[in-house]
């Protein structure tokens, strides 16, 4: 292994009490840079019309939602770039790192000229938009679950963890909310016009004092105690650590889909597919990610009482056998809509409560990051980014009832993986040594 040798001196170390004040600045920080991602798809539909020549509705989502399949494509860059700069540099630069140019993402979005005025130039801006925030979505998750997992005391990873997609929920939650105020404070007219650079520009300010929260936070004491850095920690990833990231990428493979389906474009697709009205399926959406946010402390909890796999095997085999169910109740209804989007969620739940800390458990802290970052970056750039697209096609060709057996799917993959994962709930993630599986020591001795 060619290594830098560092000489370390005193760790910081994080004492019980110390532990919340970074968990909290992390999960603000995470919430504000998921807002910013999340508002290109609520308001997609007001996007295309700005940005492309005129064409129908269904034409300009299909546009819009290429480009957030665009943005996607730079999630495996980043998860690569931000996930070695992380094992290299610290955590806490690699979340200030990942808040920057997810802020500088949105500034241009928020400024950038419609096509009426500059032409081509306004969807590249688009684009290059969009690049930027799909670097810094790459690098953040890896980053995230990185820092709070090597911040949480013995036996509480499940449930720091579970702050991962709390505020990854609430920054989609604050969008959602900020939809329905402008779609209630301005005349249509109003928000095709410049209503929806509203929450660009203001995306863009509340990562910049995410970056300035997360400036505050101390480093992890996994990190700091760390006595030699990879120069190459992807490449050292696949060298020797190829099954664990083999992996990370099976986990993530039918929950991604599931959560870009079921968390974020399904209030889209009930208004395209069913007539459901905005300001109805952005209310039923509201409702499901409270509920979901509500709970994830319990799935946290439970994954650290019985481990990430039994809660691992319930999400899989779950929507597995559920999927063409819970399409098959979407209709006109808001109601439905609803229930629909609050049962996939919870049901969601059990992986948002297990693989945050499963996956950073798979790695030895100096890959820690690189080894979640590529793998789970890249299957979220190939079938998260293209779940809204592809669902979209399929209904605009007569095969919307195509989309839930694709789930199903991929589930039954996933649900394979974890079926041969072994527990890791009890490694000691400050080790460093690794035993025959690619697996970190662990502190049990298994």
């Amino acid at each position: 292994m060619n290594t830098d040798t560092l000489a370390v001196e005193e760790p910081a170390v994080l004492s019980q009490k110390d532990r919340l004040r970074p968990l909290v600045a992390g999960s603000v920080g995470n919430a504000m840079e998921w807002f910013d991602w999340a508002v290109f798809v609520t308001f997609a539909a007001l996007l295309g019309p700005q940005f492309y020549p005129a064409g129908d509705a269904t034409t300009n989502v299909l546009r819009t939602l290429s480009v957030l399949g665009v943005g996607f494509l730079f999630r495996p860059l980043g998860g690569a770039l931000i996930g070695a700069y992380c094992d290299r540099h610290g955590r806490t630069r690699a979340l200030r790192l990942s808040l920057l140019m997810m802020a500088a993402g949105s500034l241009l979005i928020a400024l950038a000229p419609p096509y009426r005025s500059v032409g081509v130039l306004a969807p590249a801006l688009l684009v290059v938009a969009r690049a930027l925030q799909g670097l810094s979505a790459g690098g953040e998750g890896a980053a995230m679950s990185t820092y709070v997992n090597e911040i949480a005391p013995s036996g509480r990873r499940g449930l720091y963890s579970s702050a991962v997609y709390i505020s990854t929920t609430l920054g989609t939650l604050v969008a959602t909310l900020l939809a329905l105020v402008l779609h209630d404070t301005l005349t249509p007219a109003e928000l095709a016009d410049w209503g929806w650079r509203v929450p660009f520009a203001l995306g863009a300010l509340l990562a910049l004092y995410g970056w300035y929260l997360r400036g505050r936070i101390g480093e992890t004491r996994a990190f700091e105690t760390m006595q030699e850095r990879p120069r190459n920690p992807a490449g050292q990833v696949l060298r020797t650590h190829p099954r664990a990231a083999a992996r990370v990428a099976v986990f993530t493979l039918g929950a991604t889909v599931v959560y870009y389906t079921f968390a974020s474009y399904l209030p889209l697709y009930a208004q395209l597919q069913y007539g459901v009205t905005a300001n109805a399926a952005l209310q039923a959406a509201v409702v499901a990610q409270v509920v979901f946010m509500a709970a994830l402390p319990l799935f946290g909890m439970a994954a650290d009482r019985f481990g990430r796999r039994p809660l691992l095997l319930v999400f899989g085999c779950g929507f597995a056998c559920l999927s063409p169910v819970l399409f098959g109740l979407l209709s006109v209804s808001a109601v439905r809509l609803g229930v629909v989007m609050t049962a996939a969620l919870l049901l969601f739940g059990c992986y948002a409560g297990a693989a945050p800390s499963a996956m950073p458990e798979m790695f030895p802290t100096p890959l820690r990051s690189s080894g979640i970052g590529l793998p789970y970056a890249l299957t979220v750039a190939v079938f998260g980014g293209t779940a809204p697209y592809l669902i979209e096609y399929l209904s605009a060709h007569g095969h919307a009832d195509w989309y839930p057996w694709y789930v199903v799917a991929l589930c039954l993959i996933s649900t394979v993986s974890f079926y041969r994962y072994e527990e890791t709930k009890d490694v000691d993630l400050t080790a460093v040594e690794d035993d025959e599986r690619g697996f970190p020591n662990t502190a049990g001795g298994e």
